[in-house]
């Protein structure tokens, strides 16, 4: 039987640090019911008042961002999976990520789970100032 040096000893205790971790994630998410979407999943439309901002949030029939993207079109259709989400009437650009998280214009370096979190994230972002459109010349 080999024996136990001290960088075994460590290699167990983390392994085991990292089980408990995981199951405590798990178990977390199981008693709030949060979950991350995946990426097949489709978000719930909304409409509220968020901080005296409406934000809405809705299937876009147009599949993506103003008709081919910000990329010079030729990539199927902008980052959105399909979803508008406006506040105050003003379009907040969205992009949904491979994993299923969202991200904005404004958040474009947080992720979130769902476009009404990134409109909320946006909103709080912006601290009353208003939302100026990407296509503002």
């Amino acid at each position: 039987m080999p024996e136990l040096t001290r960088r075994r000893a460590l290699g167990a205790v983390a392994g085991a640090a990292a089980a408990v971790a995981v199951a405590g994630t798990t178990a977390a998410a199981a008693r709030t019911g949060r979950t991350v979407p995946g990426p097949s999943a489709e978000p719930a439309s909304f409409d509220e008042v968020f901080q005296g901002r409406r934000i809405q949030g809705a299937p876009s029939e147009a599949g993506g961002h103003h008709g081919g993207g910000h990329h010079g079109g030729g990539h199927g259709g902008g980052h959105g999976g399909g979803f508008a989400v406006h506040i105050d009437g003003e379009e907040l650009h969205v992009m949904r990520n491979a994993d299923g998280t969202w991200i904005s214009v404004v958040n474009h370096y947080e992720t979130f789970a769902t476009p009404r979190a990134v409109a909320r994230a946006a909103v709080a972002e912006l601290q009353g100032a208003a939302l100026v459109p990407l296509n503002a010349t």
